[in-house]
């Protein structure tokens, strides 16, 4: 199976509708993201087969929940979900923020050479971050434990955001440990094509 055989089908069981334009750009993220990850070291998968299923399936599994006229991606590393999610919907403002210099120069000639007018990159320590606008939705795969993510991002959350934390395992026990003043609004299990194991978003919101 090709890679655009690959998307399109993942597309179809994920219940999302894009444009060949868009589909086009998700494989050219995909192509930038290797050859820049031969040097660098972006991501920690190597398998050029498991490219779409875990650098594109995987990131716009979320799209049905992300609702918001802006997005921060905090740790973006590669760019997920952030990028993808910047393809997929043109009308999404989606800042990028990771304070690593070289995935920050990857980012920032990611959204060159992709032609991406929506996003925008931040090399910054998170804690340090202090935009002029804060943030409808706040995202992140794999960043920190949900404490930590909260803790870390509560001043970049406009009131009545929300954040959405990517998880593998549906992560009772950090769910636990979620402080007073906000709100488990979902856990929602998500089914992404060609990857093996759980995977949940876990949606919170401030009080």
């Amino acid at each position: 199976m090709t890679r655009q055989e690959q998307l399109s089908s993942g597309l179809v069981a994920l219940g999302i509708d894009l444009s060949a334009e868009a589909q086009s750009r998700l494989l050219a993220y995909t192509a930038f993201l290797e050859k820049w990850n031969r040097t660098y070291s972006l991501t920690a998968l190597r398998d050029p087969k498991r490219a779409v299923s875990h650098h594109l399936l995987d990131s716009l599994a979320i799209l049905p929940f992300v609702t918001a006229p802006n997005l921060l991606d905090v740790g973006s590393g590669g760019g997920q979900p952030g990028i993808p999610l910047a393809i997929a919907r043109p009308d999404l403002d989606v800042t990028l923020l990771d304070s690593n210099g070289k995935k920050a120069a990857f980012l920032k000639q990611a959204v060159i050479e992709l032609g991406l007018k929506n996003v925008q990159v931040i090399s910054e320590r998170v804690e340090d971050y202090r935009p002029a606008d804060l943030f409808a939705a706040i995202t992140s795969r794999a960043f920190a434990e949900l404490v930590d993510f909260l803790g870390l991002t509560s001043h970049l959350l406009a009131p009545s955001g929300a954040w959405l934390a990517m998880k593998g395992q549906r992560p009772d026990a950090e769910i636990a440990k979620l402080p007073a003043g906000v709100k488990l609004s979902a856990v929602h299990r998500l089914d992404v094509p060609g990857v093996d194991g759980e995977r949940h978003l876990v949606v919170i919101r401030g009080q």
